[in-house]
């Protein structure tokens, strides 16, 4: 991985867009980051994780507060980086989630975070969802986040730390910086697994704890402290001998109750056989002889009685009808009023319907003339109605030609509107991309100004390095004869003249140069000379885009072409007004015109309906009057002629009413007379003296049937009690005999108590028996299950131990501490390749599995191997300055260890924080040269420090400068 190049706008301390290349930074292969306390050298280092993922390493990270606070706020907060992976060069663009103020109103507004990948190498198309560019950069880098800030960003901080912490210390250090959860995650899932096969255990003997308790239930006896297989046996044993006493005893039990019931069957039915006599005897003696007689005389009578009742019965209705049709008649008669009854009613009431037949057709006159007179008022009110909705609609109709015309005159308006915006449509659209042209014409001056000032520093130092190089040369050629005499070998022939023999060899004047020096400086020549190249081009482009742009002007200023713009807006604004209204215009002349003809025919059709309305009025007051006088003289003293008919009608159906209903009253007299001599001869037929006896014997259906009802209940009795008396089996019983039951049932009752308490008895060992049995299998089968459950946690419980140190783990080293230890080894191993060379060979890393005092874990030990004194010390015992060497070993051993891990990925780009301030100038210098040995190869290592001699020693430097306005970034190369 190598970084090209970073920009950063309004970010942590930098308030406007700040640059570094990394390119021309490390083109030595090392640089230094330096500046004031809180300048934003680590924010550098966090835009570079915040880019590459999206957030920063530490405690900073938690805070997500990463824009400048006094940032404008048209200004994005924003980071760009390019980098080189795997041979592929991309650009990641990151902006996070802020809160900005809103450009309406007041108050605030979430700036929503958002990325993108670029591919610079390829034409791939690019990324802008989150999760996909982690993904990439995750697989292109092949490490986390956690891994990249731990190699890439080595902190020498937290290896500081951890060469003076104890074990507990080390291994939280050790577990963030390898990330080592997944083993914690195995050790945790052991232990689960064990509690919860533990669980298991409990429940599984909880429930064979419940069992023994359901199965001595079930047994009647008391639990048992420990149930085995012959305590469960000898309880059943005891049971079914329980059930066999209880059998025996219930088959003696049924027997005595089977006697005891058999006695008293006997006896009961002795005493109902006396009962059953005494009982028959009883009912004979008190049958009702005398009333039976006098019961069934009087029901003779009754029923000879029936046919004269029903003879009454008819005479009493033929003189109710005979009263009925008097009555009719003589109201009739006072119907009739003032009118008199004459001797032939039949033919009155001819006469009466006759001349009610004359005055038919003056009723219909009558109907006829209501209706016309209806009609007229309907017509009146008709001819009013539509003279003024003629004058209405003359009204309306002298208004519609002026609507019209206005309507005509706004859409031709509207639709020259219409045609002149495409025009100015067209000459918006070009001015618009003129005055954002002329917008951009000051940053393309400002462009053209850089371009200029550095186009010049380009060629002055692209001269300088020029002039070093002739110099240089010079110097080297004037030097030449010492350099060869340099490689001159006695007995070897001299290049030059051939001799072997070098009597004065030429030697070295003050200010020499050497061939590495000459081919430096020849190198500095070559890449300022490409620098003046790359100035010279962008200079170009800028010119160009600057003239192209002030041709596109034509000599105007932003602020006219902004007036020209606005008036011109304005009147494209005003004409897409207007010219929306052609179609709604159209549409409003088309109504009009169309209202203009329909009220002019409604007008003329008024009009039309108005003649005929005044005609039939006309015609129809003539014809009222002629029929006015005509049904006048019909309805004489009546209010129409209808009432006078109905009358006349009325009167006649009276008389003819009163002539019928003394027809009728003549022949209802004859059928009375006839219906009295069928009473008498009735009732001499029956047996009876007169009609009086005959009616006073008759009696209602009720009592008839009461009487029958009586006679039969009598016999029955009397038929029941002979038929009982007469039994064979009651032959010889004495009705007062006296038999005692009750000391019989007294000891069946008790016989029967006894029997029920066998059978329960036996019930109850039976069930017992059962129920033991069940619950014994299922105690045999709780007892099978619970075996292999306690097996699996012996197994379970053992192997958990040794995950987690302890029971067989001879070392008594959990699974994570055992991976801890061997990466800190491998790291050991890493590292002193460095510390030894550091310091000079002196000191190197040991680690050690031996667990510690009070029963500390083993395997996190970490001690130094003092050569001078052959004896390993404790690493808290270096002093400052071999404290910092044997961490910045130590982080170096980790880039390696995690770069092997990740797959060998070559880190091209590093970052080495703060401590070379405790190293004296000799070691100073071997840490120099390390450093060299991990730039070799094309490696950039980034050194941030204040040493001051560190700038004496690296001429490329990244400075930071802190001001009030926002820091900003210096680049000494």
């Amino acid at each position: 991985m190598r970084l090209h190049r970073l920009e950063l706008c309004a970010f942590g301390p930098y308030a406007g867009r700040q640059a570094v290349d990394f390119d021309q930074l490390g083109a030595d292969g090392l640089f230094l980051l330096h500046g004031e306390t809180g300048a934003g050298k680590t924010t550098l280092l966090d835009a570079v994780a915040f880019a590459l993922f999206g957030r920063v390493p530490g405690a900073r990270g938690d805070v997500k507060r990463l824009r400048y606070d006094n940032a404008d706020s048209d200004l994005v907060t924003e980071v760009l980086l390019e980098l080189s992976v795997q041979g592929q060069r991309f650009r990641l663009v990151r902006s996070p989630e802020y809160n900005r103020p809103k450009r309406r109103g007041g108050g605030f507004t979430t700036q929503k975070a958002m990325v993108s990948l670029t591919w610079l190498s390829s034409d791939a198309e690019g990324i802008t969802r989150n999760d996909e560019v982690a993904r990439t950069v995750e697989r292109l880098l092949g490490m986390t986040a956690e891994q990249f800030f731990q190699v890439v960003l080595l902190p020498q901080g937290e290896f500081a730390r951890f060469l003076r912490s104890d074990t507990s210390e080390r291994e939280k250090l050790l577990e963030k910086l390898f990330g080592t959860q997944r083993y914690h995650d195995v050790e945790q899932w052991f232990r689960d697994r064990r509690q919860m096969a533990g669980r298991k255990v409990s429940d599984q003997r909880q429930a064979v704890r419940e069992q023994v308790a359901r199965t001595a239930q079930a047994a009647g006896e008391q639990m048992p402290e420990d149930a085995d297989e012959q305590w469960l046996k000898d309880l059943s044993e005891r049971v079914a001998t329980l059930v066999s006493a209880a059998q025996a005893t219930e088959v003696e039990s049924r027997e005595r109750a089977r006697q005891a019931e058999s006695e008293l069957a006997q006896r009961r039915a002795l005493a109902d056989r006396v009962r059953r006599v005494r009982r028959a005897s009883e009912q004979l003696a008190g049958l009702p002889t005398e009333e039976r007689a006098a019961w069934r005389a009087e029901l003779a009578a009754a029923r000879r009685a029936v046919g004269v009742k029903a003879a009454h019965l008819t005479e009493r209705q033929i003189e109710q009808e005979l009263a009925q049709v008097r009555d009719r008649e003589r109201a009739g008669v006072r119907r009739l009023g003032p009118v008199l009854l004459e001797d032939d009613p039949r033919g009155q009431a001819g006469r009466l319907r006759e001349e009610a037949g004359t005055l038919r057709q003056f009723v219909a006159e009558a109907e006829q003339l209501t209706a016309d007179q209806r009609r007229i008022r309907q017509q009146d009110k008709r001819r009013e109605e539509l003279a003024a909705g003629i004058r209405q609609l003359g009204g309306a109709l002298s208004q519609l030609p002026d609507q019209v015309s206005i309507a005509r005159q706004r859409l031709e308006k509207a639709r020259d509107a219409r045609t002149r915006l495409d025009a100015v449509e067209e000459q918006w659209k070009q001015l618009s991309e003129i005055a954002v042209d002329a917008d951009r014409l000051p940053a393309l001056e400002r462009a053209l100004e850089r371009a200029v000032a550095g186009d010049r520093k380009a060629v002055d130092e692209h001269q300088a390095a020029y002039d070093r190089f002739l110099d240089i040369r010079q110097r080297r050629l004037d030097g030449m004869a010492s350099e060869l005499a340099a490689g001159l070998v006695p007995g070897d022939h001299c290049p030059v003249c051939g001799s072997t023999e070098h009597p004065v060899p030429a030697r070295a004047a003050d200010g020499s140069v050497t061939r590495e020096q000459d081919a430096a400086a020849q190198r500095a020549e070559q890449e300022a000379k490409q620098r003046r190249e790359s100035a010279a081009a962008r200079l170009r482009t800028a010119e160009q885009e600057c003239l192209m742009l002030r041709d596109r002007l034509a000599g105007k200023d932003p602020e006219s072409l902004k007036a020209d713009l606005k008036m011109l807006t304005d009147e494209r604004d005003e004409l897409r007004v207007i010219a929306a209204w052609v179609d709604r215009l159209v549409a409003e002349v088309g109504r009009l015109e169309d209202e203009t003809r329909r009220q002019t025919e409604r007008h003329a059709e008024a009009e039309r309906e108005l003649a005929v309305v005044v005609s039939e009025l006309t015609s129809l007051r003539e014809n009222v009057d002629e029929r006015t006088e005509r049904v006048r003289l019909a309805r004489g003293e009546f209010p129409d002629v209808a009432a006078r008919r109905e009358h006349l009608l009325s009167v006649a159906d009276i008389v003819e009413l009163v002539a019928n209903a003394g027809d009728e009253a003549v022949g209802v007299e004859k059928r009375l007379v006839a219906q009295r001599e069928a009473v008498v001869e009735a009732a001499a037929a029956a047996g009876f003296d007169d009609v009086p006896a005959a009616i006073a014997a008759v009696r209602s259906d009720q009592a008839i049937a009461a009487l029958e009802h009586r006679l039969e209940e009598v016999q029955a009795v009397e038929d029941s009690a002979r038929g009982v008396l007469a039994e064979p089996e009651l032959a010889g019983v004495d009705p007062a005999a006296e038999v005692d039951v009750a000391t019989v049932e007294a000891e069946a009752a008790q016989a029967r108590e006894v029997l029920e308490a066998a059978v329960a008895a036996l019930r109850s060992a039976q069930q017992r028996h059962t129920e033991l049995a069940e619950q014994g299998a299922r105690l045999r089968s709780v007892w099978a299950a619970l075996a292999p459950v306690l097996a699996k946690y012996d197994e379970l419980d053992a192997l958990t131990d040794v995950v987690i140190g302890r029971g067989q783990n001879a070392r008594g080293m959990s699974l994570r501490s055992y991976v801890l230890a061997a990466r800190l080894e491998e790291v050991a191993i890493a590292a002193s390749r460095r510390l030894r060379r550091m310091s000079q060979g002196r000191y190197e890393f040991v680690h050690s599995d031996v667990a510690g005092p009070r029963g500390t874990r083993g395997g996190l030990g970490l001690d130094v191997l003092d050569d001078y004194t052959g004896r390993i010390r404790p690493a808290k015992t270096l002093s400052g300055g071999e404290s910092f060497l044997a961490s910045l070993a130590l982080a170096l051993g980790l880039a390696d260890v995690v770069a092997a891990e990740t797959g060998g990925a070559l880190l091209d780009t590093l970052f080495v924080d703060e401590g070379f301030g405790t190293l004296d100038p000799e070691t100073l210098d071997m840490v120099m040269d390390t450093l060299d040995e991990l730039r070799a190869g094309g490696r950039v290592v980034g050194l941030v420090s204040h040493v001051e001699e560190l700038r004496q020693r690296i001429p490329t430097r990244l400075r930071v400068r802190k001001a009030r306005a926002g820091s900003r970034l210096e680049v000494v190369a």
